[in-house]
């Protein structure tokens, strides 16, 4: 596991999420743990480093 920061999308604030780099493609959602909006969260990895990383707000 591997943690990553980044900024949530609504509220501006570093966060953090923990990623399984055994797992190449994860897409998933996510809520903030500041604001508790939900973060769509797409992560890919190639030989367990992380290569890609997008954290996105969801259109309601």
């Amino acid at each position: 596991m591997k943690e990553h920061f980044f900024q949530c999308p609504y509220c501006w604030e570093e966060i953090s999420v923990l990623l399984d780099s055994s797992i190449s493609f994860q897409k998933y959602i996510e809520d903030c743990e500041v604001c508790c909006n939900p973060i769509e969260i797409n992560a890919q990895f190639e030989d367990r480093e992380l290569i890609s990383f997008e954290a996105r707000s969801i259109e309601q």
